[in-house]
């Protein structure tokens, strides 16, 4: 598959995963591999604390765009925007549009959402869900990426329309929640990403969240993302003071030692990312996205570059019918 047919097989993608699996980057990552193919993209994040901002070098997010990555100088294609989406924000815009601009200045004042979320749970994450599906219904971008919240709030966040549904039987409310519905459990429209690392409890996470997503929400599910893997070699069990000597030269005291160690830690770390790999194609019958793990202590554009690349060979690994 290639890497503008996988980024387009859905309007909206939703990267979630358990907290440090690399969520945000993987976003990132995606969004950057969607530019490199030509086209524009939105991402919305809903946390508000996430290091979007310096994986690509950009100024911090508020709740209207900022351009992350500007893209083609003469075309603008491969544009990549981002913004926060607070549910204060997104009833203050709703109310202002249907002519109630009084009305949102009083509750921006007064504190009458957290009243109204404590007697509707799940009506915050409706009004951002209904935000989202606004811009997904307008085509402010060929994709938008959705950064969810961590695993075990992604699947309330992403079941609040359901919950409201049966809270809420008649009026704008309930209107929103059925949209919102609409839009997750249509596959032409919404899929979800899910990132785990090869690493136990991450990997029984993320199998238990692509099952709750899929009974629970009825959501696509695409590949599963697997980062941070450790690129494989080979002869890591070569003795190193003979791989010195074939080399013409010697080792100080010590580093035979310490060379040694490395290596046992790097092959039994290979060893035990494999095992994870093999143990979630069993678990959960999705394709895998393998990213590698980059040796750097800080990640920015360049880094994020390094993977959308890595991205994109692995999606052309992927037989058509796989998005």
């Amino acid at each position: 598959m290639d890497p503008r047919g996988f980024a387009t097989a859905a309007r909206l993608a939703i990267v979630a995963g358990k907290g440090g699996v690399g969520k945000t980057t993987v976003t990132a990552t995606l969004a950057r591999m969607a530019a490199r193919a030509g086209l524009s993209t939105l991402i919305i994040e809903v946390e508000g604390k996430s290091g979007l901002p310096s994986l690509f070098g950009a100024e911090d997010l508020d709740y209207n765009e900022v351009v992350m990555s500007p893209g083609d100088p003469a075309t603008g294609r491969g544009a990549i925007r981002a913004r926060t989406l607070t549910p204060d924000d997104a009833l203050l815009e709703y109310l202002q549009d249907h002519g109630m601009k009084r009305i949102s200045k009083r509750l921006a004042a007064s504190g009458a959402l957290d009243v109204v979320a404590t007697a509707a749970p799940g009506i915050k994450d409706i009004l951002i869900l209904g935000k989202v599906k606004q811009l997904e219904r307008s085509g402010a971008a060929d994709l938008i990426i959705l950064d969810a919240p961590a695993a075990g709030h992604a699947i309330t966040f992403l079941m609040s329309a359901r919950g409201l549904l049966d809270a809420v039987r008649v009026g704008p409310v309930r209107s929103q929640a059925e949209e919102v519905i609409e839009l997750l459990t249509d596959p032409a429209r919404c899929q979800v990403i899910l990132v785990t690392l090869p690493e136990e409890t991450p990997v029984n996470e993320v199998t238990e969240t692509a099952y709750a997503l899929e009974d629970r929400v009825g959501i696509k599910l695409g590949p599963v993302v697997v980062n941070g893997l450790y690129p494989v070699i080979d002869d890591l069990d070569a003795d190193p003071e003979t791989l010195a000597a074939d080399a013409g030269t010697t080792l100080r005291d010590g580093e035979a030692e310490a060379l040694r160690a490395a290596a046992k830690f790097r092959s039994t770390r290979q060893q035990l990312q494999q095992e994870q790999v093999s143990r979630l194609a069993d678990a959960l019958p999705l394709p895998q996205l393998r990213l590698p793990f980059l040796f750097d202590v800080d990640l920015g554009p360049d880094q994020v570059e390094t993977l959308a690349g890595a991205l994109a060979d692995e999606v052309g690994r992927l037989p058509a019918a796989a998005s």
